[in-house]
């Protein structure tokens, strides 16, 4: 079992955040504390670790739980502890996964005011309930847009491979129909002009042999038919694609930069290259958490090229199934495929043309 759902695309989010109970439990013995105080802060920090990733497991109303908990670990040590404010921090930042950016607010709201009644009627130390309201409003209020954005973004996402899936079941049930009707009466008009060429071999030869070039000229023209149909299906291009990663990207709250110009593509390239574009976006969308994706295509001397840019996060990835099959598509064609992660993320393609 993992420590953080992997279905929520969290990253290494959730460990940094850590970096605030370091703070708690290193509190006491920077100040010199009784031993006692150390005793507790150290047991409480070994029993709250593992609420804090329990919580990650927990979405909607079942949320309440955990904050309640982290609020009652937070009173408890406000008088021995001046970094105990960090669990009603916290706190607000779960509220996140409570639901809608509506429902999230109205809790981090009764969060705030439970804080603030009860330092009042507790009279608990300035620095701990100061910290507290301040921190955990700014912070609370950031991660529900955040978890409702990554929520929108999921939803777009599921919504376009569903949108994807219905297109290819729609698709093979019109290849099917249209190959019926294409090769149907081809195939048949062949067969009978075989069997009556075969009958007049001996009585009319050169009947037969006229008979004979019809069935040659029907199936050059039925396999020009077949072929054009088939072009038909394949990707609807590089420039429906782009369109298509403009909306993607544009929904997903991704400022888009575009810098295209024409180039001799042929069929093969120019579907490798749509190709590639979908699968860059949909890594941008899902995994870069950029603000801005520029898409440029431009011809370089002998070659083409293709670039995403992205200004998110960047670093090294492994290559996953869809970033390999890419790379094998282009090598296919004799080009190259660069990912630079030091600043964003940079996708080039190469091309010969």
């Amino acid at each position: 079992m993992t420590l953080i759902p992997q279905n929520r695309d969290l990253g290494w989010t959730p460990y940094a955040w850590l970096v605030y109970l370091a703070f708690f439990a290193a509190a006491p013995f920077a100040m010199g504390s009784p031993g006692r105080v150390q005793a507790l802060t150290v047991a409480g920090t070994m029993i709250i670790l593992p609420i804090y990733f329990w919580g990650y497991w927990q979405m909607g109303r079942r949320v309440i739980w955990v904050v309640a908990i982290f609020v009652l670990f937070g009173t408890f040590f406000a008088r021995m502890n001046p970094a105990s404010s960090v669990f009603v921090v916290y706190a607000a930042c779960f509220l996140g996964q409570a639901g809608e950016p509506s429902v999230g607010f109205r809790y981090l709201g009764i969060l705030i005011a439970a804080v603030g009644m009860e330092s009042w009627i507790l009279d608990l130390p300035i620095e701990y309930w100061a910290a507290a309201l301040f921190m955990s409003a700014l912070l609370g209020s950031v991660t529900i847009h955040y978890a409702h954005r990554r929520r929108l973004t999921e939803r777009l996402l599921a919504a376009r491979e569903q949108s994807e899936h219905l297109a290819k079941i729609a698709e093979r049930e019109r290849i099917a129909r249209d190959l019926h009707d294409l090769l149907g009466h081809t195939l048949s008009l062949i067969v009978l002009k075989s069997e009556l060429a075969s009958r007049l071999t001996e009585t009319d030869p050169a009947r037969a042999a006229h008979e004979i070039r019809d069935v040659e000229r029907i199936s050059r023209d039925a396999l020009a038919q077949v072929r054009a149909a088939v072009r038909g299906y394949r990707s609807a291009g590089f420039a429906s694609e782009l369109r298509q990663a403009r909306e993607v990207l544009e929904a997903a709250g991704v400022q888009v930069e575009t810098a295209v110009q024409p180039a001799p593509l042929s069929a093969t390239q120019e579907s490798v290259f749509a190709l590639a574009l979908r699968e860059a976006v949909t890594n941008v969308v899902r995994h870069a958490q950029a603000t801005v994706c520029r898409l440029t295509l431009r011809q370089d001397g002998s070659y083409c090229e293709l670039e995403i840019a992205d200004n998110g996060r960047g670093g090294s990835l492994n290559e996953g199934s869809g970033l390999s099959g890419m790379r094998e598509r282009v090598e296919a064609l004799g080009g190259i495929l660069e990912r630079d992660g030091s600043q964003g993320t940079l996708l080039r393609i190469r091309v010969p043309v």
